[in-house]
C-alpha cells in the first residue's frame, strides 16, 4: 500500500479576499488569502492574532498579478492588512496604516482622526468575517417597475428626529427596521426605499478642522462592508459580527413589509482622493491599475472627487460585480443606484459606451437578474451627459424630467407673475407621458426612466418654493458650493416668513411639483421628507450637515399634515390606475392611450402646443387594454380657468369609442388643502372651473 503524500497548504487566487479554508485544513482556522497587486513583487499580509499579538507571513502563489497564499490559524474577528514584502512598515501593524483588502467584509478605525494640515494619526484595518444570518421566510418584493415608487432616504437622516422610535434606535439600520417606520413607508404608498451611501465612508480631510463630516457617505472606504457608525451602539460594542446582523435585519424587515432595498453606490472614485495623499488600500496595491491616469501620469478625475477608477481594467469591472453580487447574493438588497455612472462606462480612451464590458456584465449577470439597475446618467468628465443612452436593462434618473417640472410650475410662474411669459405645454407634455424623446432611441420604454424632481443633491421641496438663491453658508465653503441652476421660486419673499398667502402659495406650488411627479408614466421617487414639507433652509449642499438641518423632522403641523395627505392621496390614485391598466402598460406604446385637449375640451392643435400662452391642458390617461379612467387638467396660469371635459363624440373621434368615460368625478385638486372632499359627479362636454395654478385630478 501506498503512503499518501503529505497535505499541502495549497492556495488559490480566488476568491479575492480573506476566506476560510475549507477540507483538510479547515479545523486549524486557516483562510485563503487573495489580492491583486499586479505592480508587486511579494505580498505579506499581517494579522493580529488571538492573544493580541501581531504576525505575518508571505503570500508564495502569484498568478495574473493575483498574490495567494493559505495563512494562519486566523480568528474570526481578527484585524488584518496589506504589505509589500521587504519595504519598510511605516509604523507597528495595529497602530500604522498599512494596506486594507478591498474584498474585506469589514473595516475598522483605530485611534484618533487627524486635521487637515496634521499627519494621519487615524488607520483602518480590514476584519475577518465570514457571517450567517437566518433570513426566516423572508423573500425578494420583486415589485415590478410599473408599480415601483421609490424613496430616497438616509439611514441616519430618517430616522435620528422621529419622536415614535426609541431614542437607542434613533439614526440606526435598527431604527429603520422599527414597526414605526416601516408602517409609515407602507401606508404612504412607496415600494422601495433607496438608502444614500451604506459602504464604509470615511470623512474627507478639509471637513474635520471645519467641525463637519461627509453626512451623505460618498466617499467609500469599504465596497463590501455596511457602515458600522449607522449601527446601534448596543451593535456596534458587540463588533462587526453584530453590526452586520443589524444591517440584514433590517433589509429582512423591510421586505417583511413589502419594501425593495435599493443601495446608492459609490464605484467611480475612492476615499483615498488626490494624488498626493497618503495610500489606504488601491493606491498602495496597484495605483496605475486601480485609477485612471493620462499620458503623463497625473490622474483623470471625471468624479470631482480626486480619482476615478478605470473601468478599462478588467480587474477593476470584476472587483465592482463582485461588490454588487455580494449585496445581493449576502445580504439580499434589491438593486442600486449608481452614482456617476458615466465614469463607469469609459472604455480605454475615456470614452462613454453603452456596449461597455461593465454595463453589459452587470445586465447579464444571473446573480444580479430581477435587481434594479439605476443609473445617475452623468460625471463631469467630456460628454458626460449621457441621459438616455444607457442600454436595456438599466434605467436613468431623469434630470430632464427635473428641470421641466420645476420650469413649468415655479420659473415660469415667477416670470408670469413679473409680467413675463412662461414656456408652452410641449415639454412638459412629453415628461409627464414617458420621455419618448430620451429613451426610445435606447431602444427603452418609459419604464427606463426614474422621474425626479429632488434628490438629496439640492433643495427639497418646500425649499424650491421658498428660495430663489441657494444659502450654504454653514458648509464652510463661502456658499461657493452647491449648484446656482435651482429653478425655484420664492413667491415674494426669501426663506421664512409669516405672510399666510405666500405661505399658501408656495404649499400650492408644492402639491402642483408632487402631482405631476405622481401621475407621470416612468418610475417616480421622492426624497425623503418632501411629503411632510421638510426645509433644509435653502441649503442645497447638505452633504456635510449632520443634525437637524438635513435630518428629517417628524413635525405635526397643519402644512404637513396637509402635504403628507396630498401625497397619499396621489400615490393611491396612481396605484388604483395603474391596477385598471394591462401588466404591459405603459413599456408598450401601442397599448397607451394618452389624449391631450385644451381648456375647451378639444383636441390640441400644433399651434397650442407651441404658444407659451396655452396654459392649460387636460390629458385623458389608458390604455387600449385596459380603461380610460384617470382625466388630469394642468392649469399653469395665473388665472382661474373654466373648462369642458372631453365630450362623447370628440372621445370617439379620437378612436375611443365604446370605451369613453360617460362622467368624471373630482380625486384631487391641489389648490385645496388636506384630504379631497366629494365635489360630485360631471357628465362628459359639462363645464367646471380649476384655479388659477393648479393641478386637478378627475376619475372616469
Amino acid at each position: 500500500m501506498v503512503n499518501p503524500a503529505p497535505l499541502t497548504r495549497a492556495s488559490r487566487e480566488f476568491p479575492l479576499g480573506l476566506h476560510s479554508v475549507k477540507g483538510a485544513w479547515s479545523q486549524d482556522g486557516h483562510a485563503n488569502v487573495a489580492v491583486w497587486a499586479p505592480g508587486i513583487a511579494s505580498m505579506d499580509v499581517h494579522w493580529c492574532r488571538a492573544d493580541g499579538t501581531w504576525t505575518s507571513e508571505t503570500l508564495v502563489g502569484l498568478d495574473g498579478g493575483v498574490h495567494h497564499g493559505v495563512v494562519g490559524p486566523v480568528a474570526p474577528g481578527a484585524l488584518y492588512a496589506f504589505w509589500p514584502t521587504g519595504e519598510d512598515l511605516p509604523g507597528a501593524p495595529g497602530t500604522a496604516q498599512l494596506l486594507l483588502d478591498p474584498y474585506a467584509r469589514a473595516v475598522e478605525p483605530i485611534g484618533p482622526a487627524a486635521g487637515a494640515d496634521e499627519p494621519p494619526s487615524r488607520s483602518y484595518y480590514s476584519v475577518f468575517l465570514e457571517h450567517t444570518f437566518d433570513w426566516g421566510t423572508s423573500e425578494h418584493p420583486r415589485t415590478p417597475w410599473r408599480d415601483s415608487v421609490i424613496y430616497e432616504a438616509h439611514v441616519k437622516g430618517l430616522t435620528k428626529a422621529h419622536p415614535g422610535i426609541p431614542e437607542e434606535l434613533r439614526g440606526t439600520y435598527a431604527g429603520l427596521a422599527h414597526p414605526v417606520m416601516t408602517g409609515y413607508l407602507r401606508d404612504l404608498g412607496v415600494t422601495a426605499v433607496e438608502l444614500l451611501p451604506i459602504h464604509f465612508s470615511i470623512d474627507e480631510p478639509h471637513l474635520e478642522p471645519l467641525g463637519l463630516g461627509n453626512y451623505w457617505g460618498y466617499n467609500t472606504l469599504g465596497f463590501f462592508s455596511a457602515h458600522s457608525a449607522y449601527a446601534t451602539a448596543a451593535a456596534r460594542e458587540a463588533g462587526p459580527d453584530a453590526v452586520l446582523d443589524e444591517f440584514k435585519g433590517m433589509v429582512r424587515a423591510l421586505h417583511e413589509a413589502g419594501l425593495e432595498v435599493l443601495l446608492d453606490v459609490v464605484y467611480n472614485h475612492t476615499a483615498e482622493g488626490e494624488q498626493h495623499r497618503p495610500a489606504l488600500c488601491w493606491r498602495g496595491l496597484g495605483d496605475r491599475d486601480y485609477y485612471r491616469h493620462d499620458d503623463a501620469g497625473r490622474y483623470v478625475d471625471t468624479t470631482g472627487c480626486g480619482n476615478s477608477l478605470d473601468f478599462s481594467q478588467p480587474r477593476v469591472v470584476e472587483f465592482a460585480l463582485d461588490s454588487l453580487r455580494y449585496w445581493v447574493e449576502e445580504c439580499h438588497v434589491d438593486g442600486f443606484r449608481f452614482d456617476l455612472a458615466v465614469t463607469l462606462a469609459r472604455d480605454e480612451n475615456n470614452t462613454f459606451t453603452p456596449r461597455h464590458p461593465f454595463l453589459v456584465a452587470a445586465g447579464a449577470s444571473k446573480a444580479l437578474r430581477g435587481t434594479k439597475l439605476i443609473t445617475e446618467p452623468w460625471d463631469l468628465g467630456p460628454d458626460g451627459w449621457q441621459t438616455g443612452r444607457f442600454p436595456v436593462g438599466w434605467a436613468d434618473w431623469n434630470d430632464g424630467f427635473r428641470d421641466t417640472v420645476r420650469d413649468f410650475w415655479l420659473r415660469d410662474v415667477a416670470s408670469i407673475a413679473a409680467g413675463g411669459t412662461g414656456s408652452s405645454p410641449a415639454r412638459l407634455a412629453g415628461r409627464l407621458a414617458g420621455s419618448a424623446d430620451t429613451f426610445a432611441g435606447s431602444g427603452r420604454s418609459p419604464l427606463a426612466s426614474v422621474n425626479m424632481v429632488t434628490a438629496h443633491d439640492g433643495f427639497t421641496l418646500a425649499d424650491l418654493t421658498a428660495y430663489e438663491r441657494k444659502h450654504n453658508e454653514a458648509n464652510g465653503e463661502g456658499n461657493r458650493d452647491g449648484s446656482n441652476d435651482n429653478r425655484s421660486y420664492n413667491h415674494g419673499a426669501e426663506g421664512r416668513t409669516e405672510d399666510e398667502g405666500i405661505l399658501a402659495a408656495r404649499e400650492k406650488s408644492a402639491r402642483n411639483v408632487m402631482a405631476s411627479l405622481l401621475i407621470s408614466l416612468g418610475v417616480p421617487m421622492i426624497t425623503a421628507g418632501d411629503e411632510r414639507g421638510r426645509t433644509q433652509r435653502g441649503n442645497n449642499n447638505a452633504y456635510c450637515q449632520d443634525n437637524d438641518l438635513a435630518w428629517v423632522q417628524w413635525s405635526d403641523d397643519a402644512a404637513s399634515r396637509d402635504m403628507l395627505a396630498a401625497t397619499r392621496t396621489l400615490l393611491s390614485i396612481r396605484r388604483d390606475f395603474l391596477a385598471a391598466q394591462p401588466a404591459t402598460f405603459p413599456s408598450r406604446s401601442d397599448q397607451s392611450t394618452l389624449l391631450w385637449f385644451n381648456a375647451a375640451g378639444l383636441p390640441m392643435t400644433a399651434q397650442e402646443w407651441n404658444d407659451p400662452a396655452t396654459r392649460t391642458v387636460q390629458l385623458l390617461l389608458g390604455s387600449t387594454g385596459g380603461r380610460i379612467n384617470g382625466l388630469v387638467v394642468i392649469n399653469g396660469s395665473l388665472r382661474e380657468t373654466r373648462i369642458h371635459l372631453p365630450s362623447a363624440w370628440i372621445l370617439q373621434g379620437q378612436g375611443v369609442a365604446g370605451e369613453q368615460p360617460r362622467s368624471f368625478t373630482q380625486t384631487f385638486d391641489s389648490a385645496a388643502r388636506g384630504a379631497p372632499t366629494d365635489a360630485g359627479r360631471l357628465l362628459s362636454g359639462e363645464a367646471d372651473t380649476v384655479a388659477a395654478d393648479s393641478v386637478r385630478i378627475y376619475r372616469c
